[in-house]
């Protein structure tokens, strides 16, 4: 003997590509029941992943599984009521909106006609000088208001007829497809089962389905004031899986079953012998300026104000988070409450807060600013933060958008926050020297730059300031770092990096020369500057 279990979602797990759904449901068995029918289970289920289980008060052996699919009517009566009562209310304002219009056109007609008439009988009166001119208008004047306002409202009661003949046209083309329905498929979990007896018995069906979806989303929060990153770990959760996850409780699993505002990078600068040599002047320095305002000051009288209530700062809802090897699990408090449309639905992991320290970074050859950027690290107590795009807010105003790589607890990341002209950076060409003489079988070209960083701010900060040298393609040119101050040494490519601690409302100046030399026959390309 068939019988069929109500059951209903009990709990969810989201995967990187679909999810695992459990369903719980209690029966009354007699002792003569063969068969459990779980109905109305989605397409997207995964026919293989089908387990069961159950409890109760009687001793029951679960023989075997399956699923069939079936084909049945759509329930349609109830959605074809709905849509007639909306349609007959659609009606009942169309026809109130057509009396209204016509009401509205007598009226407009009349003052049409009056001002046709009263246009003869004014003109012959101004002739006649038996009407003045004040009084022609005068009802001018009326004529024209009303009449404007008659046409303003038959314009807009005919865009409402029209709106409502599209709204009840749509109606009916949907009554029309419930009218002559098709069946729709229809799948079944069957649990064979063998019981001892009559008895209460709870079953207990998992399954995993398609269409279903997560992925890390992060709210990045830098408070300048007190070095603090706050970090808000966020999940996107989609679903299109055919059936609604309502006050479910919810788990995220990393398990698998199955710019804007970073600054620029410098390429590198290659010379060679292929193309005239070009003398170009020295470009302008663009430096940034920063005016301080002092702040208005305003008298007061001095008032004794009743004690402030208490103000609680509202919580979000989080997750409760677990480990098992490499496989992080976190379980939404609260439950989740995710429909079936395909639409990303956010809910909130855990929020925490990170120390962090700040940089500055500067690339004058290609910028005049200089970038903020703040150094991070994950404790060792944390959970890892999987690959995914986080917003930056830097003191709640939105800086960009990142993608974060995969952050192990312990892991030091950084997060540029865009330009800041805290540092005023100036950077000018000094010296670009062509030897007339040769060394040995060589001609020199000397260069020499200077340049000099301003720091606005009141408090000491760190700037990691990059140049780069030309890169010789060609063996025959030779690129030498003559000398540097602070002295550095060049790294691969040609960059060079000094690392400065800026002190407040401070000046610093870095400068340093080098020198290109190449054969004499030669003609040096690539060294417009």
């Amino acid at each position: 003997m068939q019988k069929t279990i109500e059951t209903q979602i009990s709990a969810v797990t989201v995967y990187s590509d679909r999810a695992l759904v459990i369903r719980r449901g209690k029966i009354q068995l007699t002792g003569e029941e063969t068969e459990l029918i779980v109905a109305d289970i989605p397409q997207t289920l995964e026919t293989e992943s089908v387990r069961v289980s159950g409890k109760g008060t009687v001793a029951v052996r679960l023989m075997g599984v399956r699923t069939e699919t079936l084909f049945v009517p759509q329930p349609t009566q109830e959605k074809l009521v709905r849509i007639e009562e909306e349609i007959k209310a659609l009606e009942i304002q169309q026809r109130t909106g057509v009396d209204r219009i016509a009401s509205l056109r007598v009226q407009r007609d009349f003052i049409k006609d009056l001002s046709e008439k009263a246009i003869e009988d004014f003109s012959f009166g101004l002739a006649r000088q038996r009407v003045s001119l004040t009084e022609t208008g005068d009802l001018l004047n009326f004529i024209g208001q009303h009449y404007n306002d008659y046409a303003s409202q038959l314009a807009e009661l005919e865009r409402q007829q029209q709106e409502l003949n599209d709204a009840i046209a749509a109606l009916n083309k949907q009554k029309q497809q419930l009218q002559n329905p098709r069946p729709y498929k229809s799948l079944s979990i069957i649990v064979t089962i063998e019981p001892s007896g009559a008895g209460e018995f709870e079953l207990e069906t998992f399954y995993t389905v398609d269409r279903a979806s997560w992925k890390p989303l992060y709210d990045l929060r830098v408070d300048s004031q007190t070095n603090t990153l706050y970090l808000g770990y966020l999940a996107q959760v989609t679903q299109k899986t055919g059936e609604d996850w309502s006050n479910v409780p919810l788990t995220l699993s990393t398990a698998k079953p199955g710019l804007g505002s970073l600054p620029p990078k410098l390429d590198p600068w290659y010379i060679s012998v292929n193309s005239p040599y070009v003398y170009a002047a020295a470009p302008a320095a663009v430096g940034m300026s920063m005016q301080n305002s002092a702040p208005e000051v305003t008298k007061k009288r001095l008032t004794i104000a009743a004690p402030a209530p208490e103000i609680f700062e509202a919580e979000s809802a989080t997750a409760q988070v677990s480990k098992a090897g490499s496989v992080v699990t976190f379980q939404i408090s609260g439950g989740g409450n995710i429909p079936s449309d395909g639409s990303p639905h956010q809910v909130t992991i855990f929020e925490d807060k990170y120390p962090s320290n700040f940089q500055y970074i500067a690339i004058p050859r290609l910028v005049s600013f200089a970038y903020l950027e703040a150094v991070v690290t994950n404790p060792a107590t944390g959970v890892t933060l999987l690959p995914g795009v986080a917003n930056i807010f830097r003191d709640y105003t939105f800086v960009g958008t990142t993608q974060l790589d995969n952050i192990a607890p312990g892991q030091e990341f950084r997060i540029n926050l865009g330009i800041d002209e805290g540092l005023k950076i100036e950077r000018d060409l000094v010296e670009r020297q062509v030897d007339k003489k040769l060394f040995g079988d060589r001609r020199r070209i000397t260069f020499a730059y200077r340049l000099t960083i301003t720091n606005l701010l009141t408090q000491t900060n760190q700037l990691k300031l990059t140049e780069q040298l030309p890169v010789s393609r060609d063996e025959k040119i030779k690129v030498r770092l003559l000398q540097s101050h602070p002295k550095i040494e060049p790294k691969e490519m040609g960059i060079l990096e000094w690392n400065l601690t800026m002190a407040p409302n401070s000046k610093q100046e870095v400068s340093y020369q080098f020198v290109v030399e190449y054969p004499p026959e030669h003609i040096i390309s690539g060294l417009d500057i």
